[in-house]
C-alpha cells in the first residue's frame, strides 16, 4: 500500500500568469510544466530568482516542488512562480515566514495592465491627434 505524502497545494500570481505550486517533502528537485526548472527558467538571473524564497527560508534540498503556470509572460511567470514557492514554503514550515516577510518575498506585486478606455486612439493613455492647425 502507497501512503500519501502531505502536500500543500498555493497559487502565486502576477500580471497574467498564474502559478499553481504543490510543496512535498522531498529531495529538493523543481519542476515546472513537467520540465526541469533550469530548462524551463534558463539563465543566471532567472535562477538567482526562484532560489531565492528556498535561500532566505534555508529550506534548499529539503522539499519537493511541482509548479504549473500558465498565462503571461516569461518574467511574470517567473515572479508568479516565486511568489507561490515562498507561499508554499510558508505554509509547509511556519517558522520561515518572518525570514520570507523580510526579504519582501510575501507581497503581491498588484500592478496589472491598464485598460484601454474608449475614447483614445488604440492605447490606454494615447489621445487622439487634433484636426485643427
Amino acid at each position: 500500500m502507497i501512503m500519501a505524502q502531505s502536500s500543500t497545494n498555493v497559487v502565486g500570481r502576477r500580471k497574467e500568469a498564474v502559478a499553481r505550486v504543490r510543496v512535498t517533502s522531498g529531495n529538493g528537485q523543481i519542476t515546472v510544466n513537467g520540465k526541469p526548472v533550469a530548462e524551463y527558467f534558463a539563465g543566471p538571473v532567472s535562477q538567482k530568482k526562484y532560489l531565492r524564497p528556498l535561500e532566505v527560508s534555508k529550506l534548499t534540498g529539503k522539499y519537493a516542488i511541482s509548479v504549473i503556470v500558465s498565462g503571461g509572460g516569461q518574467m511574470s511567470q517567473l515572479d508568479a512562480t516565486t511568489f507561490a514557492i515562498a507561499r508554499g514554503l510558508v505554509k509547509a514550515s511556519p517558522d520561515s515566514r518572518s525570514a520570507l516577510k523580510k526579504e519582501g518575498l510575501l507581497t503581491r506585486d498588484a500592478r496589472v495592465k491598464e485598460r484601454r478606455k474608449y475614447g483614445n486612439a488604440q492605447k490606454a493613455r494615447a489621445k487622439k491627434q487634433s484636426p485643427k492647425r
